[in-house]
């Protein structure tokens, strides 16, 4: 059956034409043909998506990195009178359980979910029993090492695809590399002919860069912000920095908020709220503030601090001028703000002590082929933060190490809303001996009961993803109430790999390779802003856009004005002795509580004033000499810390 894809876009979507490269993803994804969709921001990739599963038979099924994304999306389906939802922290257990009462019945055609969800037992119980025609993964630049926002529970989502038998893929980006686009397609078979890459340059975008002093970097804002007309974004690298630069613009008369991860979701929600309808026309903002933000008339974005690389800028300055009007991207320049940026990569990067100690807990937590991890204790007791854990777990899958099996919730327990009788007495045969052997192998206190799974699977040999699926099916027809937490991964261990000579090394050496490509990935960041070409051309360049114009001629290199980025100040170190009284101190307190000695990347860490799980645990930060070399390069301490020769 051939669909009229015009009169399908007009009645359920009310557009009376595609954007540059929709229809040609639409067409080949009705066609049967995973697909890769690279559009400039703003430039309608969700509706590939979209309007591709209302003519699918079954669910759609959408990963998107963030929660904002998913309620702005699903509010613009509500409003085309297409049946979205999507499982989130944001739904209570009722809510989630209607959800997923309707997708089973056929009720909703798009599901939006997080990667995380995947680690959810009980999510997974679910999802492997619907029926799926397509898996759509958004911002699908997080799934490639060579990206820039790496995530690394995307890397599982080829798996994923495969164990629920999904037939249909499409990946949706703003930003990749020539490499990037590679690595992503290779991941799902994506065919090159069915990559869809529309053209990355916006002719209605100015790119200014201005050097700065940070001295003057206060008045250059506002007086850049009083050029301006309508709403505007101003893109700070601190939380604190965003309170600070908004309290100025709020004292010298612009309507300005901050935003950032540190408030609560209801205040973030507030800001964000009061953005889009207009009664705040600027948010000073982290990079926290952005990927669900759908508004067509912002005119300009602000760069106060150095974003974190090519990638983060061109995301950020999408945002401003979607509706096609001429809007100004400004960045206040200097390298003041290299060291912050750098410092976010080296606090990421652990140390090779904290690697050997991951590979022996392992070792001797493994029985029977099998390792079970809880990821905060871990990420403490090794002193490697969450993020590059979760990184250093899918090297050792890829290196054939370890493979997950399954994840379970540590605490599981359910109590009865009706009689347990009476629950019985709905279920014959074997389905009622198997819900009586599940209530007779559960220990109750008070009202809830926690089921014995080793019990269960010894006395009636059933596995334990059939219990969970059973309480679950009780949840969902409201005859129980069931609760779970604390999430425990369960990993299969092959010991022979496990037991190689240098696989510490390797794996250190891993993160010390990726730690410099991210290094120079910044270093690439101030080439650009230091260019004597036309920005918008190079910009273009850089995302393997072979298409836009030599000379763009409204950019700041096209209007004359070459930018050359200096330090405010010169970074200055404490006095030798100063540093070395602060390191013993830190040695001292260090070495009492944890009994080992204190590594120089530690060291390194302290006087950067950058967070890890060993500060965190023995209240570090309260020390003199925390953060006192924070305007200092990263490299730059290692190399003082080195020459001071400290005992």
């Amino acid at each position: 059956m051939s669909i009229d894809l015009n009169a399908s876009l007009k009645q359920h979507f009310g557009f009376d034409g595609f954007r540059t490269g929709q229809q040609q993803t639409i067409q080949q994804l009705l066609a049967g043909q995973s697909s890769l969709a690279i559009f400039p921001t703003g430039s309608g990739k969700s509706l590939c998506y979209q309007f591709t599963a209302l003519h699918l038979p079954n669910l759609t099924l959408v990963v998107s990195p963030l929660l904002a994304l998913m309620k702005d999306q699903l509010e613009f389906l509500k409003q085309k009178g297409i049946r979205a939802a999507s499982i989130d922290s944001s739904l209570s257990p009722q809510e989630s359980q209607q959800v997923m009462k309707d997708v089973r019945e056929g009720n909703i055609k798009i599901l939006m979910v997080s990667v995380e969800r995947f680690k959810n037992e009980r999510f997974r119980s679910f999802i492997s029993s619907v029926a799926i025609s397509m898996l759509v993964v958004d911002e699908a630049h997080c799934i490639s090492e060579w990206g820039h926002n790496f995530r690394p529970d995307y890397l599982k989502l080829p798996h994923y695809c495969h164990e629920l038998n999904i037939p249909l893929v499409l990946l949706l980006t703003a930003t990749a590399t020539k490499k990037v686009k590679k690595d992503m397609a290779g991941k799902f078979n994506i065919q090159p002919n069915h990559i869809v890459q529309t053209g990355f340059y916006r002719p209605n975008l100015n790119l200014e860069i201005k050097s700065v002093n940070n001295t003057e970097k206060d008045q250059q804002l506002l007086s850049a912000i009083a050029q301006q007309s309508g709403p505007g974004i101003v893109y700070v690298t601190l939380q604190h920095s965003a309170e600070k630069v908004a309290q100025f613009l709020a004292q010298n008369g612009v309507n300005a908020m901050a935003y950032h991860a540190g408030f609560d979701s209801e205040k973030r929600q507030s800001i964000q709220h009061n953005f889009m309808t207009g009664h705040t026309q600027v948010v000073v903002a982290t990079i926290a503030f952005g990927m669900g933000i759908d508004k067509s008339d912002i005119r300009f974005v602000i760069h106060y601090d150095l974003p974190k690389s090519i990638e983060n800028y061109s995301q950020e300055i999408g945002r401003a001028g979607r509706d096609g009007l001429p809007s100004n991207c400004i960045t206040l320049a200097n390298l003041d703000g290299l060291n912050t940026v750098e410092n976010f990569v080296y606090g990421d990067t652990p140390e090779l002590v904290g690697i050997q100690h991951i590979l022996e807990n392992i070792k001797e937590k493994t029985q029977g082929g099998q390792w079970e991890l809880q990821l905060v204790g871990l990420s403490n007791a090794s002193n490697v933060r969450q993020l590059p854990m979760k990184t250093l777990l899918v090297q050792l899958e890829l290196l054939g190490v370890i493979q997950p099996l399954y994840a379970y919730f540590a605490d599981f327990r359910y109590k009865f809303t009706v009689d347990k009788n009476a629950i019985l007495a709905k279920f014959e045969g074997e389905r009622h001996d198997f819900l009586a052997a599940i209530f007779s192998h559960s220990q109750f206190k008070k009202i809830w009961g926690a089921p014995n799974f080793d019990s269960l699977f010894e006395h009636y040999q059933c596995k334990r993803d059939r219990v969970v699926t059973a309480l679950e099916y009780l949840h969902e027809q409201q005859l129980i109430e069931l609760e779970t937490k604390g999430i425990t991964e369960v990993f299969s261990v092959n010991d022979q790999a496990l037991n190689k000579a240098d696989l510490a090394m390797e794996l250190f050496n891993y993160f010390v390779d990726k730690e410099q490509k991210e290094i120079k990935r910044i270093a690439s960041l101030i080439r650009f802003f230091e260019l004597d070409k036309c920005l918008s051309n190079m910009l273009s360049l850089y995302f393997d856009d072979q298409n836009s114009p030599q000379r763009c001629g409204h950019c700041s290199v096209c209007l004359g004005q070459v930018a050359t980025l200096t330090y405010s100040q010169a970074p200055i170190f404490p006095s030798d002795k100063q540093l070395s009284q602060d390191l013993q101190s830190l040695k001292a307190h260090l070495e009492n509580k944890t009994q080992r000695p204190v590594s120089i990347g530690s060291q390194c860490r302290f006087l950067a004033g950058i967070s890890i799980p060993l500060f965190s645990r023995n209240k570090v930060r309260q020390l003199s000499g925390f953060g006192s070399c924070e305007n200092c390069r990263f490299e730059e301490i290692f190399n003082k810390i080195t020459s001071l020769n400290l005992p």
